[in-house]
């Protein structure tokens, strides 16, 4: 069974819409809902006074309908009563200035007064609801990603330091070598001196800021285990966990949490007005999500049925089709699940324009025909659920046959680290560029997985290290071996410039990996918004139309790799701008600049060829089982028909396909081979 469904907030509506939900979910085929994210006022109204006949109703309401459900705890909005008795708990910016009460997410985890209330009100919800047959998952939490720069915090955060650089004069020691504290007489003489990163006078300590983010990962994951620990004291065999922004919303480092939770979820909020690209980004949230689950089946936990609020504050509209292509996408890189925030659009609230499944205007709508075309759909390849995705578990996965295909690295803190103040450009953003090389990968049709600087990669044909700017010396030494054993490796700017502590290797740019390939960085020459310069193609005599780069440029001189594209115009005319590498048994490409679509997607499918890839163009998925069987995704994005080679069932039509399968633009086909 896929689960199909999302978030239900009864709490919001009276008996007689109760009444009509069921009916509705029925039509529409849920099997699945979340309940009691933002319900703690509702069921502790006062603090040690609990009210649990709404909830009992509800879950008692839905499992008569054939409903599992998701309870969450609903520790992400403290009720006002918690705020006006425990002021210290509310959240504090870097600034001083703290947050008051009238939103969600107004608490700071480090204050032992929340980290209570919030084990009180789990305790609670595990004592009372541990047998009833309705529940299916635990959700802790929401989204967590709330920071805090309150005494509380500083508190936690010199606790958290001394367990990372040691107690007493010799990890202060550490602490400030660690940091450069020589640099504008920053060094620490105690432990109490050592403060958050609050606003100071200029520029911050790129160390500190570095280890507050680490910090505060560590910090919310301490909470979320808190909670998971009492709920499964309670009820063992119910699995457990909190859903993931994604990660572009991300203050947590996804690989520690991906080991804490029984299951991946995740948010995903696209753009409705990114089509090819929005087709694209669903497929590297996958892959991340697959990823930081290890390869296992995952859950979509959230995402719009239509609407969304723009970059520009417009409301946007998810174009007609757009749900079954993209929920089936979602299911096909991997995902158990196709849930959406929300069920029923509310009437009040800071919400009341978010989508819902239902919308204001009722069930004679768009959106909610589409919503009950998506779960007769989901029934009908419900047998896909429990098997695998991925580049490396996916022997031939629409265009490989052998071991796995390609992998990018994807790391939270080299992005953390490249968002402090001071770097040579604020606008190097790691998953900008990570974005942009899955999407070339995903447009030539190569299966890809998300991996970490530190995972296992052998068996990967290509590897690509997209301005992966932290680089530990033992990842380095990984990506080398990598490299020497015959892999094919592609980097990016940015990449391998300083260790975790956020220290610059000296001896020219990318310090971590300048044998490995070839070349040595000496200056760099960031670009402003807008500004792009002209490449060439070749050597010593380069030939015009290589393309042009953006973002980022950088002098650089080779010492030993071939050149494949120079400069051509600037102070860098005639300098190298993408460079190839012999080394060891296998071959590494260095790219200097941000090239364009065009060019990364030239580049790319070149470098796939040289691994062995085959490039077909058309987004090709497959899940399989343990047994061998598999089921063949496939979805046509373009405005012309496509043909995929194909044989079996296509269980949405029912269709036999013999040999080859015609998907009309826009189409989506889900076929159980033979």
């Amino acid at each position: 069974m896929i689960w199909f469904g999302g978030d239900y907030n009864p709490e919001q509506w009276d008996a007689a819409v109760w009444a009509e939900d069921d009916a509705l979910m029925r039509q529409a085929r849920v099997n699945t809902a979340t309940v009691g994210v933002f319900s703690w006022a509702m069921l502790e109204p006062a603090e040690g006074r609990f009210s649990f006949d709404w909830l009992d109703e509800t879950l008692d309401r839905l499992h008569g309908n054939g409903v599992r459900v998701i309870l969450a705890t609903p520790t992400a909005s403290p009720p006002p009563w918690f705020t006006l008795a425990h002021p210290d708990a509310l959240p504090v910016r870097p600034d001083g200035s703290r947050l008051w009460h009238g939103s969600r997410d107004t608490y700071c985890a480090a204050a032992p007064a929340y980290r209570a209330a919030a084990l009180r009100i789990t305790g609670e919800l595990a004592r009372r609801y541990a047998d009833h047959p309705a529940l299916a998952m635990w959700h802790v939490h929401n989204e967590y990603g709330t920071r805090c720069w309150c005494d509380h915090a500083a508190t936690a955060f010199q606790a958290w330091l001394r367990g990372r650089y040691g107690t007493g004069p010799a990890g202060l020691d550490a602490l400030n070598e660690a940091w450069g504290t020589a640099f504008w007489s920053q060094r620490y003489s105690a432990w109490e001196e050592v403060l958050p990163p609050r606003a100071t006078q200029y520029l911050p300590n790129p160390a500190q800021s570095l280890d507050f983010r680490r910090f505060w990962s560590a910090e919310l994951l301490s909470a979320f285990v808190a909670q998971r620990d009492l709920l499964r004291a309670s009820t063992p065999d119910v699995p457990v966990t909190t859903n993931f922004m994604g990660p572009e919303g991300l203050v947590l480092d996804p690989w520690e949490w991906g080991r804490a939770v029984d299951v991946v979820a995740v948010d995903h909020y696209l753009s409705a007005t990114a089509a090819a690209a929005g087709h694209a980004d669903i497929a590297f949230v996958s892959d991340w999500a697959r990823g930081v689950g290890g390869g296992r089946p995952w859950l979509l936990m959230e995402q719009a049925p239509s609407t969304v609020i723009g970059p520009d504050g417009l409301q946007e509209h998810r174009p007609p089709g757009r749900m079954l292509r993209d929920s089936l996408a979602y299911v096909a890189r991997g995902s158990d699940s196709v849930l959406f925030f929300q069920w029923r659009a509310s009437r009040s609230g800071a919400e009341m324009y978010h989508a819902g499944l239902v919308p204001h205007a009722g069930a004679d709508t768009r959106i909610f025909r589409e919503a009950v075309a998506l779960g007769s759909a989901l029934e009908r390849i419900a047998e896909v659920s429990g098997t695998v995705s991925g580049s490396r578990s996916v022997p031939g996965s629409g265009t490989v046959s052998g071991s796995g295909a390609a992998a990018v690295i994807v790391d939270a803190e080299s992005r953390w680290a490249l968002e402090t103040r001071g770097l040579p450009s604020p606008r190097v953003r790691h998953l900008d560029v990570a974005r942009a090389l899955h999407g070339a990968l995903w447009r030539a049709g190569i299966a890809c997985d998300v991996v970490r600087a530190d995972g296992d990669l052998s068996g990967y044909r290509l590897v690509l290290v997209p301005a992966v700017y932290l680089l530990s010396t033992a990842a380095a030494s990984s990506l080398r071996r990598y490299v020497a054993d015959g892999g094919r490796l592609v980097v990016t700017f940015g990449s391998g410039i300083a260790d975790p502590f956020h220290r610059v290797y000296t001896g020219g740019y990318p310090g971590a990996l300048r044998d490995v390939l070839g070349v040595c960085g000496e200056e760099f020459h960031p670009l402003r918004p807008g500004e792009s310069v002209a490449l060439t193609l070749g050597g010593e005599r380069s030939t015009p139309d290589g393309g042009r780069g953006t973002l980022w440029t950088e002098r650089l001189r080779t010492d030993g790799a071939t050149v494949l594209s120079r400069y051509a115009e600037g102070d860098l005319a005639g300098l190298p701008a993408v460079t190839r590498n012999a080394f060891g048994a296998g071959t590494t490409w260095y790219v200097s600049t941000m090239l364009a679509d065009d060019g990364l997607d030239d580049l790319l499918r070149a470098v796939a060829g040289e691994a062995g890839l085959a490039v077909d163009g058309v987004p090709v998925s497959r899940r399989v089982d343990e047994d061998g069987n598999s089921w063949l995704f496939a979805f046509n994005h373009s405005d012309a028909a496509v043909t995929v080679p194909a044989s079996g069932l296509e269980l949405l039509s029912g269709q036999e396909v013999a040999g080859t399968l015609e998907l009309a633009p826009g189409d989506v086909a889900v076929v159980r081979e033979a």
